[in-house]
């Protein structure tokens, strides 16, 4: 099974943990982060959110941030899903859990993750507002939050 996966269902943060630890002894600590859609960003209401991306290319950046994370971290397993196509407001987009023996390796691949992912992955989404719709820019606080990781290698 791959540990990076791009689809427009709605996914099961339940079940997506069940498949990381399944029958796993050795697993010590599970950490994950659930991101949802808002219905407020930057002073607008939202009504709805679509996310694009170039299938492939996207799937092989998600793979790539995994590799990473392993190569900093001592991990036992890891699963990014993250969502396209139109939400609504209080519908989950990503779900990044990453396994460990260790809570502190758990907690800091999982915030890599989703920090190299907001910066690194192609995606790009567009909120409708009562303005019209409008392309999502990139914001500097991703990229700080990303960028504090290209000094540190482990926790």
């Amino acid at each position: 099974m791959s540990r990076a996966r791009v689809q427009a269902e709605a996914f099961d943060a339940g079940l997506e943990i069940a498949r990381l630890t399944g029958g796993r002894r050795d697993v010590g600590a599970v950490a994950t982060f659930i991101g949802y859609v808002r219905d407020l960003n930057e002073g607008s209401g939202v009504s709805r959110m679509t996310l694009e991306h170039y299938p492939g290319m996207t799937e092989r950046a998600l793979e790539d941030i995994c590799d990473e994370a392993f190569g900093r971290w001592d991990l036992l397993d890891l699963r990014v899903v993250h969502r396209v196509g139109a939400l609504e407001p209080g519908e989950a987009i990503v779900l990044v859990a990453v396994s460990s023996a260790h809570r502190g390796e758990a907690f800091a691949a999982c915030e890599f993750v989703m920090d190299y992912l907001k910066t690194r992955a192609p995606f790009w989404k567009k909120e409708e507002t009562p303005e019209g719709a409008r392309w999502v820019e990139s914001r500097a606080s991703d990229d700080d939050a990303a960028a504090r990781w290209e000094t540190k290698k482990t926790p």
